[in-house]
């Protein structure tokens, strides 16, 4: 599912920008940091580090070499490397990390707690583990849920299928939770919106034939003339502007703490 930086970038990787900003802003780690990146995709949470944290170094980490590829040939800052790794067996030695980051990753991780408490395993005493998902249940990423609000309509079994069934853990409640239970303390929740527009229906749309994601490979799966009906009845239910632009928002929820000195 996750293969493709290319197709990615457009389905959610601009937003998650916009998100990964603010994210890496609001967490304060002092300048000359050693960061670790978990589930780096296609660097945007890198990046933001490097914009905005003065980092020494920034290490990304992920299971998908061709998301490894898309970071490597677009964040080319001296400061950043990327290995592949999995979240639950961090290639790093213990205590030896300012922070430890993740955005849009744990929900995919099978063993969510595991992830979280390598990446407490890999920051120094006192350092700072943060981590940031879609607001899926609450309906805040807007975009994808009136992608499932049409496709349930027209099958029920997509219901299934849908982000907010699949992952509880997008919530500020459950997200807090995850990282005390790993041990840190101090632990913090926000929420972070942006806006997403989209020009018009061929930018909202184009993005989930991509095959990038839950809602794109499910689309992927559908006869043609189904296909054509999910379109037909997201085109007539999203909201237009006055210069036909559809304008939508995103909700993420981030949680940080600290791991006890």
């Amino acid at each position: 599912m996750w293969a493709a930086g290319e197709a990615y970038e457009p389905y959610v990787g601009r937003w998650s920008r916009l998100v990964a900003a603010r994210f890496v802003r609001a967490l304060d780690v002092p300048p000359g940091g050693s960061w670790r990146d978990v589930g780096c995709g296609t660097g945007a949470v890198t990046q933001a580090v490097l914009d905005a944290a003065q980092p020494a170094d920034v290490v990304g980490v992920d299971p998908s070499e061709g998301y490894l590829a898309y970071a490597r040939e677009h964040v080319r800052d001296p400061r950043a490397r990327f290995v592949r790794a999995d979240a639950v067996n961090l290639p790093f030695a213990g205590g030896t990390a300012s922070a430890a980051v993740s955005g849009l990753v744990l929900n995919f991780v099978p063993d969510a707690p595991r992830a979280a408490a390598e990446m407490v395993r890999v920051v120094r005493p006192g350092g700072l583990v943060g981590v940031y998902l879609w607001d899926y249940g609450e309906g805040g990423m807007e975009a994808i849920r009136a992608f499932w609000d049409a496709a349930t309509a027209l099958d029920p079994r997509a219901r299934e299928l849908d982000e907010a069934v699949r992952f509880p853990l997008c919530a500020r409640t459950a997200l807090g939770a995850l990282l005390a239970g790993a041990g840190l303390v101090d632990v913090e929740t926000e929420e972070i919106r942006v806006p997403t527009p989209f020009h018009d229906f061929d930018d909202y749309w184009t993005p989930f034939l991509g095959g990038q994601g839950p809602a794109p490979a499910y689309l992927a799966a559908l006869p043609e003339d189904h296909r054509r009906a999910l379109r037909e009845r997201l085109e007539a239910a999203l909201p237009r502007a006055a210069d036909g632009s559809i304008p939508l928002r995103a909700r993420a929820w981030a949680a940080r703490g600290r791991r006890t000195a």
